[in-house]
């Protein structure tokens, strides 16, 4: 199978739209389905409409002219200093799992980093999305911050927006 990794254009919206959904498999089971899916869609949107901008960059993986999965991200600033690119979302079609898109995804964004002469790649994943945990870690990625979470299942859920930091 044939993996052609390129930039991403207008015409592969819809497709990566599509693909949003995969971002909210393996969250943990507390977090309320409707606002991970919600929440998602909002990352993958922004990620497009930014896809250009200075800093940013989004990757689409195709296969036999069909998009198959896509990353994206930016350059941010560590706390130490450092400038990582940062990858926000990676989803790969579920009939492609497992095929090397993931990985040909990845390839691309550590030649763009190398490009670009930064020096740590850095992502996020949750806790129970074990099979993204074990993908990375095939990749070479190590834990360096760990967030605990303590649902306290007796306390009602704030509406929307409330306390939140935007």
């Amino acid at each position: 199978m044939r993996i052609e990794v390129r930039r991403f254009e207008q015409r592969d919206r819809e497709a990566v739209l599509a693909l949003a959904p995969r971002l909210a498999e393996g969250v943990a089971a507390w977090r309320r389905p409707a606002a991970v899916r919600a929440a998602v869609l909002g990352w993958v949107t922004d990620a497009l409409t930014r896809a250009h901008d200075p800093g940013r960059f989004v990757f689409v993986a195709e296969v036999r002219g069909e998009v198959a999965g896509f990353v994206a991200g930016e350059e941010r600033d560590h706390w130490s200093g450092d400038i990582d690119l940062y990858v926000g979302e990676l989803a790969v079609a579920a009939r492609r799992e497992g095929k090397g898109v993931g990985k040909a995804l990845m390839k691309a964004v550590t030649q763009h980093a190398r490009q670009i002469g930064v020096a740590n790649v850095t992502l996020e994943t949750g806790a129970a999305n074990r099979g993204a945990r074990k993908f990375y870690k095939a990749l070479g990625f190590e834990p360096e911050d760990v967030r605990l979470t303590k649902t306290l299942a007796d306390r009602p859920r704030p509406a929307k927006g409330a306390n939140s930091r935007q």
